[in-house]
């Protein structure tokens, strides 16, 4: 008897232009607006970032994981709980705020970081615990190798090549860079909600198939069983994300950078916040 896996096609590509950030020299790609909980779950937004220093300043967070790639450039980080450090070209931080944090990106050097920042809604259960941060550096990172493919894996498996990142969602995140005209088969846990974004070059996904460049992003046709997508290389090769997550199915509560599951909750935050000060999150 032979197996029938359940193929991913791209159900829709969102191609948005690049605007004007919070200055004139700070630009931003939303690839993930936030708003659309339902459709995006258990992601919240998907930021593309290009910034010079002095853009962010120190923010708190509650109720999230923010993942942060660097694309080009670097970043400098820091938070009150301790943790600092940088983040190069093809590294990511996993940042699990929890019951809260407040920490500060910036570029390395005083240089323009190109990054992307993807937000992971926590589980109701999980939005308190205890903050914490994961360094996931391309160089550590498991990998799994295919012809002409190499696919690092920040978060959960590809084959059989799995990673070690503490996910409080399950998350699926992997690179993907492919020499030109190459194809390979991605796996896809059962129920997951998952997109594809093409970083460098262009390709094709799915078996129908769908041409897809830089700058663009390719949801997934959905499906409750194992599944896999096929992603396809163009003429100059390819390199792209693709990120899964199990969908959390919970209400979403949302004011800036705190997510929580209702409006109380969200006051309570924000108290919290004012009383504890610098100690916030502690």
């Amino acid at each position: 008897m032979v197996d029938i896996v359940v193929q991913r096609e791209v159900a829709r590509i969102d191609s948005p232009p690049v605007g004007r950030g919070l200055w004139d020299s700070h630009r931003v790609r939303p690839l993930i607006p936030p708003g659309n909980w339902a459709f995006t779950d258990p992601f919240l937004l998907l930021m593309e970032d290009w910034f010079p220093e002095g853009v962010f300043g120190r923010h708190p967070h509650r109720g999230i994981e923010t993942v942060t790639y660097v694309i080009e450039g670097g970043i400098e980080h820091y938070d009150n709980h301790g943790h600092k450090g940088t983040i190069a070209p093809g590294d990511a931080q996993w940042l699990t705020a929890g019951r809260g944090l407040i920490h500060n990106e910036y570029p390395k050097d005083g240089g323009v970081a190109h990054t992307l920042q993807l937000w992971v809604n926590l589980p109701a259960k999980d939005k308190l615990v205890q903050a914490h941060h994961q360094n996931l550096q391309a160089a550590s990172l498991p990998v799994r190798h295919e012809p002409g493919a190499e696919i690092k894996v920040f978060s959960g498996s590809s084959g059989s090549v799995k990673a070690s990142t503490i996910n409080h969602a399950s998350v699926t995140m992997v690179q993907i860079d492919l020499i030109a005209n190459i194809s390979v088969e991605l796996d896809l846990p059962a129920g997951y909600n998952g997109f594809v974004v093409v970083l460098e070059g262009d390709g094709e996904i799915g078996t129908a198939p769908t041409a897809l460049k830089a700058g663009q992003l390719a949801w997934l046709t959905r499906s409750d069983e194992a599944s896999s997508v096929r992603i396809c290389a163009g003429d100059m090769g390819t390199k792209a994300l693709l990120i899964a997550g199990l969908p959390l199915r919970e209400p979403v509560a949302a004011q800036g950078p705190f997510v929580m599951n209702t409006d109380a909750e969200l006051r309570d935050g924000f108290n919290e916040y004012r009383m504890q000060g610098g100690q916030f999150g502690l």
